[in-house]
């Protein structure tokens, strides 16, 4: 049975930050995955996940300002002291937070010979820092569409990058979404890899909804993760297209269950 975690970044976004962990816990949801929890005190965090009953799934590093089109650093030439800092702040929230997973983003640059050898460089370093942590250092890479300029575009590159660091600890995160944007085979993508994958996010096609009806067969891929033997996290990184608890109706065959009115006690 897939066990799906709630990104409170995207869902539950009619409440409060700080309300949505109640309200995933209510949905159904064991876990909660945030990919920007910076703007907020780790300590807070840790009550909010503490009082819910909750684990978190996984976070990402600092990324920079988007405004500036910064989304992230570690293959940025140049940017190696941001890189350093951002690892050092994403590794104490996850030590915060007991969060086993972190991934660090790449971070918009060409490709280019330095590119790449900043890149491994400076995932040599996080999978090694991060080891020393008990985290998993995770890259995804991200479609050209929706992300261009991002420097890690698809799971062949992910793959090829994560075979020149050579690290045991360094893992891929396996975004369905983003697989299906960039035109993968999805089934065929997920065997291909399936043994360096850490965690898995999902969306629907088109428009980044709700993951069930989509274009994407999701529930033969959630068929063939349980099928490999993958236990771990699937993260739900969608929009609603209205509010989020009139989406979570394709989940209730999963151990999730809709809720009503948000404002609803219970």
């Amino acid at each position: 049975m897939p066990r799906f975690a709630a990104s409170v970044m995207f869902l539950f976004a009619e409440a409060p930050f700080e309300e949505r962990f109640h309200l995933a816990r209510r949905a159904g949801f064991r876990a909660v995955e945030c990919q920007n929890p910076y703007a907020w005190a780790a300590e807070d965090i840790r009550g909010w996940l503490t009082d819910a009953g909750l684990d978190m799934a996984l976070i990402n590093a600092p990324a920079g300002d988007p405004d500036k089109g910064e989304r992230g650093f570690a293959a940025v030439p140049g940017r190696e002291n941001d890189f350093r800092e951002s690892l050092e702040r994403g590794l104490a929230y996850a030590r915060m937070l007991s969060c086993s997973r972190l991934h660090v983003l790449a971070g918009n640059a060409p490709a280019s010979a330095e590119t790449e050898r900043t890149y491994i460089a400076n995932l040599r370093r996080a999978a090694a820092r991060a080891e020393r942590e008990g985290v998993r250092a995770l890259i995804e890479p991200l479609n050209p569409i929706d992300m261009p300029g991002y420097f890690l575009s698809g799971m062949g590159q992910a793959r090829a990058i994560h075979d020149a660091v050579a690290h045991t600890n360094l893992w891929l995160q396996y975004d369905v979404y983003h697989a299906a944007m960039s035109g993968a085979a999805l089934a065929e993508t997920f065997r291909a890899h399936r043994s360096r994958i850490a965690h898995i996010q999902i969306a629907g096609v088109p428009g980044r909804h709700e993951p069930i009806p989509s274009e994407i067969p999701y529930p033969e891929l959630f068929a063939l993760f349980d099928d490999s033997g993958y236990d771990g996290w699937i993260g739900c990184e969608y929009r609603p297209r209205a509010k989020t608890a009139d989406g979570l109706s394709w989940a209730a065959r999963y151990g999730l269950r809709p809720l009503g009115d948000l404002n609803d006690a219970g």
